[in-house]
């Protein structure tokens, strides 16, 4: 009874170390920044240092690195303002994750450009903590532009691919 008491002072709750290491191992593989799960009364939140000390400052951030691999892009600088409006009726991603375009490796794309789709057809997967999350075509219509590369980190609201 005495080291239930003591025990239970130094933290208040049992700590799943191997979650808690599942978890930081996840943060690497996919790119987050931080993850929280919860389970009852059990909170577990893993998060990378120094970023969640300023909350706005890695949304500012973070284009920087993402536009780091991006200056041959940035060289067709009069392609870029089309582009931003090619977005505009875009599918976007609703979390957080890695789109997948295929439904496995070696496997055909879902979609590619210029083929027809129907309303509520898979066009790519992003798998988010080891669930794949099929991402489908919201209208009928023909695929205009995917936006994403395949095994690409995607993060929330992301166009991922525009069909008109």
């Amino acid at each position: 009874m005495a080291e239930r008491k003591g025990s239970a002072g130094k933290s208040g709750m049992n700590v799943d170390t191997s979650l808690v290491r599942e978890l930081a191992e996840m943060l690497g593989d996919t790119g987050l920044t931080e993850i929280e799960v919860e389970d009852g009364d059990r909170k577990i939140r893993v998060s990378r240092g120094g970023v969640a000390m300023a909350a706005q400052a890695p949304m500012m951030a973070a284009p920087a690195p993402a536009a780091a691999p991006a200056p041959a892009a940035a060289a067709p600088a009069a392609d870029a303002a089309p582009a931003a409006a090619d977005t505009a009726g875009a599918i976007k991603s609703p979390m957080v994750g890695t789109v997948y375009l295929a439904p496995e490796p070696g496997a055909a794309d879902f979609v590619k450009v210029g083929d027809s789709v129907k309303e509520g057809q898979t066009l790519l997967i992003v798998e988010a903590m080891k669930v794949m999350n099929p991402i489908t075509a919201d209208k009928a219509g023909t695929v205009k532009s995917i936006l994403v590369e395949n095994a690409q980190p995607v993060e929330f609201d992301q166009p991922l691919v525009v069909i008109g």
